[in-house]
């Protein structure tokens, strides 16, 4: 069990905030959840206590953590002063609005210890030029994927003051939670795997408008050809087994020619016009057949966490780079 830590406020508890409030806390931090839509303060715990019994189901959370030990690591708090005070790390996940954000730094600014750490989970957003000046050296992005429970990937990203010892305890702090943080150079929207993402949807939406083949068709490519390599090796280790001197050869004779950016799919259009919007409509590319969401999203968790777990009994190829390298 790990031992009761120093205090972590998390600033917003909608979609992302309320689960990075049940992440910190398994982490051994009692945290603070604020969020100044008294709705989205009433819908966490709830939220919080269905995601812990997946994790419980998977055997993925300590032994002693049920609701009531839930309820005694995470505070729901409807005043961001208290939410702040004598928080060691402060992690904002407001919205994606540059002058919500800047707001909420200026009035972190005004209640936090000089010594905290503010992370950021902003996806897209430079953060840096937003945040007050003397909090520059003590101010990073941590962005992390939904539902961030399961995904273990956290995005560290410094700005142009942060010192490098708060970017190395973040680091450090994450992966002691079991989470894989990769630390990159500079801020880049997007960062690398939502970027990755961003150009494979480019190419999906120009096969589906060119009638090249369905959504199952495209994602059963991806699930049977792309994805057990890629899970094993990346995208460059599969390079080397394939050989650099084929991929520059591929590379030279520009046999691919990518998409042009439009800004819309055609395909998307119509189903979202429909009212198809997803697995909260029971239906998106595919029919969920009347099923409820919150079913689906279980019935998701539990197959990742089945993966996870095949995952972690593959010994890693030589040349895997290890946690913390």
């Amino acid at each position: 069990m790990t031992t009761t830590k120093r205090p972590v406020a998390v600033i917003g508890a909608g979609t992302m905030g309320h689960a990075l409030a049940l992440v910190h806390a398994l982490g051994g931090h009692p945290v603070r959840l604020y969020d100044n839509d008294p709705g989205a303060l009433a819908r966490a715990p709830g939220l919080m206590r269905a995601a812990l019994a997946t994790i419980r189901e998977a055997g993925e959370a300590p032994p002693d953590w049920d609701d009531a030990r839930l309820d005694t690591m995470v505070a729901i708090v409807p005043d961001l002063e208290r939410a702040a005070a004598g928080a060691w790390l402060v992690v904002e996940a407001v919205a994606e609005d540059p002058e919500v954000k800047r707001r909420v730094f200026a009035d972190l600014d005004r209640l936090l210890p000089e010594d905290a750490i503010l992370a950021s989970n902003t996806s897209m957003l430079d953060i840096f030029p937003l945040v007050p000046p003397r909090r520059a050296a003590r101010t990073l992005i941590a962005h992390w994927y939904t539902p961030p429970y399961l995904i273990d990937l956290v995005d560290v990203v410094a700005g142009p003051g942060t010192d490098p010892a708060v970017v190395e305890a973040v680091r450090a702090l994450y992966a002691g939670f079991g989470k894989h943080p990769i630390v990159l150079r500079r801020f880049v929207p997007g960062f690398i795997a939502n970027r990755i993402q961003a150009a494979i949807g480019l190419e999906v939406n120009a096969l589906l408008d060119a009638g090249i083949a369905g959504p199952a068709e495209i994602d059963d490519s991806i699930r049977h050809g792309l994805a057990l390599r890629m899970a094993l090796m990346g995208h460059l280790m599969k390079a080397d087994f394939t050989g650099l001197a084929l991929s520059r050869k591929i590379l030279a004779n520009r046999s691919y020619t990518p998409p042009v950016p439009t800004g819309r799919c055609a395909e998307l259009e119509r189903r979202v016009d429909a009212g198809h919007v997803g697995v909260s409509a029971g239906a998106g590319w595919y029919d969920y057949g009347g099923r409820p969401a919150a079913d689906l999203f279980r019935e998701r968790d539990r197959q990742l966490f089945a993966l996870k777990r095949a995952f972690r009994a593959v010994t890693p190829l030589p040349g895997t780079p290890t946690d913390g390298e």
